[in-house]
């Protein structure tokens, strides 16, 4: 029996996590759809980092504000440097700016209900993380590099310092691009453990492979102790879905970002 899919479609912009409703996490994924961003970035780029119009970035997130009666003194954004580093936003009360990101990072935690967390991506892999009757949550951005230097165990750690048990927490893989249009060379494959290369790599060419992104982070994150059932994965891709979201590589690098965001709503 196949599973039924994680994200569903809740309004043309968004898609969102609806079981995580239900215990008051709000976790969702943007489409490309509903916004006022002209090519290539038609149009809801929620990326200010492209050359898009500032307005017209900022015009499309505010939408989301609107969405979920947010402001954007509770946005949490970081500098996204495809790294493994990790902000624990629980104790903090600085304010930050949504357009002008200030913290090279690309995972950050927090246990706060004034905090919205929000991620961009064209084809990397968002991971979502939940602690299960608690309000601590977690958002990361996982490309290749970010994947291989174990971002998502450095999550598991972050979040595991606040005296939660590793089996109470849960992480969804989000949308991202599938292994059958994400062709990696060497280079990239050196990067890779050995002992995955069977199971996340797939010869195309000499010297070239298709990566599983998704099952190279979920094979990193059951190593690291977690049970299979505790992480799940969309069947989304977001090369391949051109109508709902935008793809790095697909679009040849002109394109817009969609944006994985959390919240605690209870």
């Amino acid at each position: 029996m196949m599973k039924s899919e994680i994200f569903k479609l809740k309004d043309t912009h968004y898609l969102q996590i609806e079981d995580w409703e239900r215990d008051g996490i709000i976790a969702g994924f943007s489409t490309r759809d509903g916004g006022f961003s002209e090519s290539p970035y038609t149009s809801l780029n929620l990326g200010i980092h492209v050359n898009d119009k500032h307005d017209a970035v900022v015009q499309n997130r505010q939408k989301f504000n609107n969405t979920f009666h947010k402001s954007f003194a509770q946005w949490k954004c970081l500098n996204q440097v495809h790294s493994n580093l990790v902000i624990d936003f629980s104790d903090d009360e600085t304010p930050l700016r949504h357009d002008q990101p200030a913290i090279d990072a690309d995972g950050m935690i927090t246990n706060r209900k004034d905090h919205f967390l929000a991620m961009f991506y064209a084809d990397c892999v968002p991971l979502f993380f939940r602690v299960k009757n608690t309000s601590l949550i977690g958002l990361a951005h996982a490309g290749w590099q970010g994947t291989v230097q174990g971002i998502g165990t450095v999550m598991a750690d972050k979040l595991l310092s606040h005296g939660v048990s590793l089996e109470d927490v849960e992480v969804i893989i989000g949308p991202c691009i599938s292994s059958t249009n994400y062709e990696v060379d060497e280079k990239v494959v050196q990067q890779i453990p050995a002992k995955f290369h069977n199971q996340v790599l797939e010869a195309t060419s000499p010297g070239h492979f298709l990566l599983d992104l998704r099952k190279l982070n979920q094979l990193i994150l059951t190593e690291y102790g977690f049970d299979k059932d505790q992480i799940r994965t969309t069947s989304y891709c977001t090369f391949d879905q051109q109508e709902l979201f935008f793809s790095h590589r697909r679009d040849q690098g002109h394109t817009g970002r969609m944006m994985a965001f959390m919240f605690i709503d209870n």
